[in-house]
């Protein structure tokens, strides 16, 4: 009978703790390395851009430095939020999506510069112009994913 109960105390005691992992992990709080999910709502920011800043083209579209510029200063003001590969992270969303990556140079130049500050984008309008545009030319290297749609067929 001992034996029993140890073997139901024990039972008892591994089931609870297994309600409290599984309590845990279901908690509501996004672990740090999550991937947030897609919400269009988040970049409808980037429509807000007035048409004279989306028309703005970026002075430094062809200077052949500029990316990898961008790239060091990605690294230093954005990547803490929105993760070294710019996928996104519970703090912020991600730059790869299509809305992003087919925004204008202009639109985003905007948004950095003036931010979203109900959102925790901070105002980048101190770091100097050029810096600016170098994270711009940046962001558009990325790319993002391929559309599902454009993707080749492979031949047989």
């Amino acid at each position: 009978m001992k034996a029993v109960a140890a073997a139901l105390a024990v039972s008892i005691s591994f089931l609870a703790a297994s309600v409290v992992l599984a309590q845990s992990r279901s908690s509501g709080k996004s672990a740090v390395s999550a991937t947030p999910k897609y919400d269009p709502v988040i970049y409808a920011e980037l429509q807000k851009a007035p048409e004279k800043a989306r028309n703005r083209t970026n002075p430094l579209q062809n200077d052949p430095d500029a990316v990898a510029a961008g790239a060091i200063l990605f690294a230093q003001h954005c990547a803490e939020c929105h993760s070294n590969s710019a996928e996104g992270s519970p703090k912020a969303p991600s730059l790869l999506v299509r809305e992003v990556q087919t925004a204008t140079p202009g639109a985003l130049f905007w948004l950095l510069t003036n931010g979203v500050v109900r959102k925790k984008m901070p105002v980048w309008s101190k770091l100097p112009e050029p810096q600016r545009w170098q994270l711009v030319r940046y962001i558009k290297s990325l790319g993002g994913p391929a559309p599902a749609g454009d993707s080749p067929v492979p031949k047989p």
